[in-house]
This record gives C-alpha cells, sequence and structure tokens, in this order.
C-alpha cells in the first residue's frame, strides 16, 4: 500500500484534481493502481535507461546516484568539468502533469531555443533515468514547476557536480502563500487544495533561491517573484508556436456555415473560474437573453447550475476537450470574453488564452488584469474592458457589426502570427536571458 501514498503521485493527484476535478483524478487513479498490481504500469517516456542509470528499486529514486557519487569520489573524479561544449544545450526536468503548461512552458520552449541554434531536452521529473541522462549531455539545467524534495535536491546536486548553470522556471505564484490566500477562484474549489498550495509555497520559494537565475511568464509574476528572491528574474512570455498556429487555421477552415447565431464564447481551463465569470455574469445574461439568435458558449469546467435560468436556457456547454477540439468549438464563436477578478494571483496571469482566440481569428473583450491587455490592440483585435458598462457596449458593438467583428478577429490572428510568434524579440524574451545561455 505504501507504493501508492508516494509524495510524488499524492502531487500528481494534486494537479488534476485542481484541473479536472476530483472525480478525474480518482478515475486515474484507479487505472493507475490497476495496471501497477498488474506489473505493467506505464513509463512516462517509454524508454529504457541505459545501464549507468538504471532505477534501484530497493532504494527511493533520490538515492539512485549516490553509489555513482562514492565511485567518482574515491576515483578523484567528482569535480570534473565535462559539459563545458561549443553548443549550449539546455536539459528541462520539471512538472509535466499539467496539458498547458507543458504546452506552453516546455514544447514551445524547444522550439524557441532551438531556433536560435541550442538543443532543448525534456524530461518528467519522476522519470529519474531519463532526467539524468539528459544532464549528462546539457551545458544549462532548467528547473520548471519543481518544488524542494529530495529527488529535486538529488537533480541539482548532479547539476553542481556537473559545473551546470540552473535556471528555474514557473508560471504560477506557487511560491506565494499571499497569492493562493487571496485568489477567489480557490473558494470554488476543495479546501484542502488551498491548504496544500500554502503548505508548499516556501519549497517552491527555496527551489526559486537555489537557481543562478529565474524566468517567469509575465512582468506581474516578475514583480511578485522578486519579493521572495534575490536572484536576477527575467521574464519570456508564452506565444505562438507553429502547432498553435497550424492547428488555428485548420479549426478556421473547418467552420460550419453560417446559421444565423451570435455566440459570445468563455474558455475555462482549471476549476474555479466562476468566480472571475461572476464577474460580467450581469452584463452576459443582459446581452444574450435580449434576442433569440444569441448564445453563451461555454468551453471546459464549469458549473453551469450557477447561471440565472435565463441565461442557461440560451448556453452551450462543451466540457473539458483536447486542444483540437477545443480550437474548433473556439472557432465557432464570433467573440470571446475573458474576465479576470482583480488579485495578486490573476495580476500575474499570462495572455494564453488570447493566443488561442487569436488562433483561430477571434476577436476578444479581456479585463485589465495581468498580461491580457498586452496581448489587445484597443479597437483593432479586441476590447479592454475598464469597467462593468464596457463589457455590454463591447458586446452590442460586435454584435450589431458582425463585418467589423470578423475583421477583428482576421487582425488578432494577423497579429499572432507577425509579433506573437516564435521569435527572440524583448517582448517574448528578455536579452539578459539569450545572453546567459549564450554565454
Amino acid at each position: 500500500m505504501a507504493r501508492f501514498v508516494r509524495l510524488s503521485l499524492l502531487r500528481r493527484f494534486v494537479s488534476v484534481t485542481h484541473q479536472y476535478g476530483l472525480s478525474e483524478a480518482l478515475k486515474r487513479s484507479r487505472y493507475f493502481a490497476t495496471l501497477y498490481l498488474r506489473g505493467s504500469a506505464p513509463s512516462l517516456f517509454g524508454r529504457q535507461a541505459p545501464a549507468a542509470f538504471a532505477p534501484d528499486t530497493s532504494s527511493a529514486p533520490e538515492r539512485q546516484m549516490q553509489p555513482i557519487w562514492t565511485e567518482l569520489a574515491r576515483g578523484g573524479g567528482f569535480h570534473a568539468k565535462i559539459n563545458h561544449k561549443w553548443t549550449p544545450r539546455i536539459a528541462l526536468i520539471g512538472d509535466l502533469n499539467l496539458s498547458q503548461c507543458r504546452k506552453y512552458r516546455v514544447e514551445q520552449l524547444k522550439v524557441l531555443w532551438e531556433s536560435q541554434n541550442v538543443a532543448f531536452d525534456y524530461a518528467h521529473y519522476e522519470d529519474t533515468p531519463r532526467a539524468l541522462r539528459l544532464l549528462q549531455r546539457a551545458t544549462h539545467f532548467c528547473e520548471y514547476r519543481l518544488e524542494d524534495t529530495p529527488l529535486t535536491q538529488m537533480y541539482r546536486y548532479e547539476a553542481r557536480r556537473l559545473g551546470l548553470p540552473i535556471l528555474f522556471d514557473i508560471d504560477d505564484p506557487l511560491f506565494s502563500v499571499a497569492a493562493y490566500e487571496t485568489y477567489q477562484n480557490m473558494a470554488a474549489l476543495d479546501p484542502m487544495l488551498k491548504t496544500h498550495f500554502l503548505a508548499v509555497a516556501p519549497r517552491y520559494a527555496a527551489m526559486m533561491n537555489g537557481a543562478d537565475i529565474v524566468t517567469v511568464s509575465t512582468p506581474g509574476l516578475a514583480d511578485l517573484a522578486r519579493l521572495y528572491t534575490p536572484r536576477p528574474v527575467h521574464v519570456r512570455r508564452n506565444f505562438a508556436d507553429p502547432e498553435t498556429l497550424q492547428h488555428g487555421a485548420s479549426a478556421i477552415a473547418a467552420r460550419g456555415a453560417e446559421d444565423g447565431l451570435f455566440r459570445v464564447v468563455f474558455a475555462s481551463g482549471s476549476q474555479g473560474h466562476e468566480a472571475d465569470f461572476d464577474l460580467i455574469k450581469s452584463e452576459v445574461a443582459a446581452f444574450v437573453t435580449a434576442d433569440p439568435a444569441r448564445r453563451l458558449t461555454i468551453l471546459g469546467h464549469f458549473k453551469t447550475d450557477r447561471l440565472p435560468a435565463s441565461l442557461a436556457a440560451q448556453t452551450e456547454h462543451h466540457p473539458f476537450l483536447d486542444y483540437d477540439a477545443y480550437l474548433a468549438n473556439l472557432a465557432q464563436a464570433d467573440v470571446a470574453v475573458m474576465p479576470l477578478q482583480d488579485d495578486l494571483f490573476n495580476r500575474c496571469k499570462s495572455g494564453v488564452r488570447v493566443i488561442d482566440a487569436a488562433a483561430v481569428g477571434l476577436a476578444c473583450i479581456v479585463s485589465a488584469v495581468g498580461d491580457l491587455p498586452t496581448m489587445i490592440d484597443q479597437g483593432r483585435t479586441g476590447f479592454i474592458a475598464e469597467s462593468p458598462g464596457d463589457w455590454r457596449q463591447a458586446l452590442e458593438t460586435l454584435a450589431t457589426d458582425r463585418a467589423r467583428a470578423r475583421a477583428m478577429g482576421r487582425a488578432a490572428r494577423e497579429t499572432l502570427e507577425t509579433r506573437w510568434s516564435v521569435q527572440a524579440g524583448p517582448h517574448i524574451i528578455a536579452p539578459d536571458l539569450l545572453d546567459w545561455v549564450m554565454a
């Protein structure tokens, strides 16, 4: 039984619960337990490790390097600098459990660095053989979304032994008790989740402070991180990688014929976003119910019983979808709304929802919170709503002039392709970060 209550599995259970809900987490737990009892639990990467890093099932993963370190120390080669190569190669080890985080902070990072002739490999932190193998080839080590544990400290110790500079990357204020204590969306979740996040915040701060430099996804998150660490903090924004642009173009091409309806879409990628929608619920309800040809489309997690009955009658809800299906449904709308409560957590939020909407040629109406306004060219690719009345006014403007709505959507897509795609511009990646890797 102890095999099923490891800290790493508990963290994964909490992550899945936070993103997909308790029922999905329990379902996955049952599936994993069944496979494990059959002796066929799958590897995250499905690759055989070299004999030098074969897992020692008689000991904890964080002790796998101990025999190797002992042998190196006795042979006088412990502090050998073996990774000073001409071509930079980054090894990222991180928490890859959340699909959106993996896409925007890991997979697309590979595209960005390789565009700069920097090799890039990544591994899930629980795939110890692969992670250790990548470190042996690296010139730089990137820790993504990791907390301080014996296992993560083993990776860091090995990186220091190899002489690797260490970067810590994070895209949520997981290190901040203040951010989670005042995050309004947490009210909709199991109180135990909040207790967990508050308890582990110091562990993320400890990891951040043990690195050489820190990267984050937004200027707001950078400002908050600087309150917790003296390390240099740089911004690497999320952007639209070639795969996102291609999938978005496919969704546009597959749009169905006009059916006369005007759809307002609200996307919720994780639990608790009812609190954000509450900001505009009255305005959206008044707008949608004023015309039987209007619809509210909700994509992802949402408790629709919190909607007024009149609005619920004109609401289309598509529960959690894979990315292609999500974009396909997003493309059927006429405008996307992205309200955010103004709290410390949300001031750190990136504009990934704007990226998704722009990928399918959709204009957005956004709150003036976090990095959302940065992604909007006011009046050309969308609207920034400063007050409650701005939401209704923007919706009416687009509903009464659908040609303008379509033109704004096209402009959003063009801006995404030219300004917010793969490039090493300072609005995407801090020049000091590029210099740090290339040095």
